[in-house]
């Protein structure tokens, strides 16, 4: 069928383009196996970091561990590898794992234990067992608690017995792992007080929520791996908060009363003085946010000391951060109150400041006794720079020049930084940076890892939002010996969903190397950040608000007509792809555009909203009873009966992340509406397949495309 022809040309702003390539027969193509396994690939680094609380950084060279004085650049070695060996009884033929303590002495793990080594005197002067566990975590310092789960329950090491903290025989109950499924900035489920006198940890109750049967193949006559799994609308876990204290050995549990049961529990922090607990707690509906305080001793609510509330949603992700000038102050991070994510300066009183006043988002990353240094994107939503802002005069300072996306470690007297960056045409640079604002000294530049690889052109640019207030940023590749008087097949590989920034002006604008694959083959690859996605700003993430899929695909579109306005594109040969969010988009894409999309591939795709799960799904689409409409005009099952192309989709048989009653489901519907759809298993993956699992995938992916495209 002729595509849709669109008279309106959209303007596109390209930003910058990497330096064409020629087809030279000394150049090689790209294999399945460099996708996937090369990691010759990826720029090489320079590690480096900070000798304790000092001014000086380390690095390898050669046999040697080394440190700079940031100030003189003076050289001194620390300890050779051999010294190493013969003090740990082990044979490592380049350096292990390293850090440092504040004293700036080497701490290194050798046969199940943690070593502090004086380098001044060149001994071992503390070193204690490091116990095996699930989700181990240490005390801060260099102090030999741990606490780690085995099975369901929670466990600590003090250095000479272990402690059973919980002993539930009752497997709905976990305990010290992460919650709520890693949403709202969750990652692990034991908090250390300060001085290790206690150990806070989660704990929750799944008795109420349903399993999904994984299907295992390895058994003898094949079994099923049940894993718990919330869904949207129905029952969800009860999480609550223990202390366990070190010395009575005993347990109280935190009174948090706000809201219902299955209320969250997130960003657990503790005060300086180890006496109180600090918590984020969320309603069900993610529209409302209290900030509590409670008494670590016996449980009790101490002070509510901020409220949010958002019609859209609320989603705490950063627990609160002290002050070390003034303890009784602490910076608390949302994007809730002017729209983006920036820092505010409150107290125990609810007494709020903005700390960093700018339309963009940002991050903390460390602070000195006079300033707090941040991330931000406000130079460029493509790019992370370093900032600093005066915490009396809210003075701020950009810190990092060069263009680019900047990863910093700043040194513990805020006088330095160190620096990585690239950018699209940079692969990699480590420089020394100075916080007073004088130049930066470089010390690593990588080589570019491609240069024995014909590798195409790739270009930046922007193109305006469907609704006309944003720049969605997209980066092109196009096919190698590109003649502008010929068509060419294209595919949009897409993603699109929260969390996620696809094009960056990071090396080669964050390219997945099968995009290059398939522009080296003759394939005009295309992708873009849509509405819904990261680094932007409120309005611009809660666009999707109770419809998922409809701003993000009215933005792919925008870019589509864009692309489609010039004459080398095929208008007949059009494709897409994508994964996970970008499955479900793959889909609703080539179903709601059917004329423009001949072709797609949907890797673990989302099919309709109500069989995912709670925490993620309803802060997005609310649930089927409160919003109806938006549950129909988005579910895929009620667009199979539209699929007039070719469509692969792949799954993994055990994913517990996007179950595969989604894919399922929408084959048997396709089946019902006689509709041919093409389906594909791996037997043994999870959610993304890795490995040479993954060298199959995209050979069959690519396979799908040559022959349909």
């Amino acid at each position: 069928m002729k595509v849709i022809f669109y008279a309106a040309m959209l303007a596109a702003a390209t930003l910058m383009t990497t330096q064409p390539v020629s087809a030279q027969a000394d150049r090689k193509l790209l294999s399945m196996e460099d996708i996937v396994l090369n990691r010759e690939l990826t720029p090489k680094s320079y590690p480096v970091q900070w000798v304790g609380a000092s001014d000086s950084y380390s690095a390898i060279d050669g046999a040697e561990l080394v440190a700079f004085d940031a100030r003189t650049g003076k050289r001194r070695s620390l300890i050779t590898i051999d010294k190493l060996n013969s003090l740990l009884s082990t044979n490592f033929k380049t350096f292990p794992a390293y850090g440092f303590n504040d004293e700036g002495m080497l701490i290194v793990a050798a046969h199940g234990m943690r070593n502090i080594i004086d380098l001044k005197i060149g001994k071992i002067v503390a070193s204690h067992k490091v116990p095996v566990g699930a989700n181990l975590t240490r005390q801060s310092g260099d102090g030999g608690v741990y606490a780690y789960t085995r099975e369901n329950n929670l466990y600590c090491f003090d250095g000479t017995r272990e402690r059973a903290i919980t002993s539930f025989e009752d497997k709905n109950i976990v305990c010290g792992q992460s919650v709520s499924r890693n949403e709202f900035g969750i990652s692990g489920g034991i908090f250390f007080s300060p001085d290790a006198s206690k150990i806070a940890f989660y704990q929750k109750d799944e008795s109420n929520v349903t399993e999904f049967p994984l299907f295992d193949i390895t058994t003898r006559t094949g079994s099923t791996n049940n894993v718990k799994y919330p869904m949207n609308g129905m029952a969800s876990e009860h999480v609550s908060l223990g202390v366990y204290d070190m010395a009575t050995e005993k347990t109280i549990y935190l009174k948090v009363t706000d809201f219902d049961d299955e209320r969250y529990l997130t960003n657990i922090s503790w005060s300086p003085d180890s006496k109180r607990i600090y918590i984020q707690v969320l309603d069900r509906a993610q529209h409302n946010v209290h900030l509590n305080s409670y008494d670590a001793n016996t449980g009790e609510m101490l002070k509510q000391i901020l409220t949010e509330h958002n019609e859209k949603w609320v989603e705490p992700q950063h627990p609160l951060v002290f002050l070390k000038s003034d303890p009784s102050k602490f910076i608390y991070s949302t994007d809730n109150r002017d729209g983006y994510w920036n820092l505010y300066l409150c107290d125990d009183n609810g007494v709020i400041k903005r700390l960093t006043a700018t339309d963009a988002s940002v991050q903390y990353l460390a602070q000195d006794d006079k300033n707090v240094y941040y991330t931000s994107a406000e130079v460029s939503p493509v790019e992370t720079h370093l900032f600093k802002v005066d915490i009396a005069s809210g003075r701020m300072t950009r810190l990092t020049k060069a263009e680019g996306v900047h990863s910093v470690s700043v040194s513990k007297s805020g006088r330095y930084f160190l620096d990585s960056y690239s950018s699209l045409d940079v692969p990699r640079v480590v420089e020394l940076g100075r916080c007073d604002g004088k130049p930066a000294r470089e010390l690593f530049r990588a080589e570019n890892p491609t240069t024995a690889y014909n590798y195409a052109k790739i270009e930046m640019g922007t193109v305006k939002s469907a609704c006309g207030k944003f720049d969605n940023y997209y980066r092109l590749i196009k096919p190698l010996d590109f003649d502008p008087s010929k068509k060419y097949p294209v595919i949009l590989y897409v993603y699109g969903g929260p969390h996620s920034q696809m094009v960056t002006n990071s090396f080669l604008g964050q390219l997945r190397r099968w995009e290059m694959y398939m522009a080296q083959r003759g394939y005009v690859v295309f992708v873009m950040d849509n509405r819904g996605t990261s680094n932007r700003g409120a309005e611009f993430e809660k666009a999707i608000n109770r419809q998922c899929g409809q701003a993000e695909m009215a933005d792919q579109m925008e870019g589509m007509k864009w692309l489609m306005s010039h004459e080398w594109v095929d208008r007949d040969r059009i494709g897409v792809h994508g994964w996970s969010y970008g499955g479900f988009m793959t889909i609703s894409l080539i179903t709601n555009y059917p004329d423009v999309f001949k072709v797609g591939v949907a890797g673990g795709p989302v099919i309709d909203w109500k069989w995912y799960e709670v925490m993620y799904g309803e802060r997005y689409m609310d649930n089927t009873q409160n919003n109806p409409e938006g549950f129909a005009k988005t579910s895929l099952i009620n667009k199979a009966k539209d699929l007039k192309g070719k469509l692969l989709i792949c799954q993994g048989v055990l994913d517990d992340v996007v179950v595969w009653e989604h894919s399922l489901s929408f084959v048997r519907e396709c089946i019902k509406n006689n509709v041919q759809v093409d389906f594909f298993p791996y037997p043994r993956a999870p959610h993304n397949v890795q490995g040479k699992d993954a060298v199959h995938l995209y050979t069959k992916i690519t396979n799908y495309f040559e022959d349909y495209l």
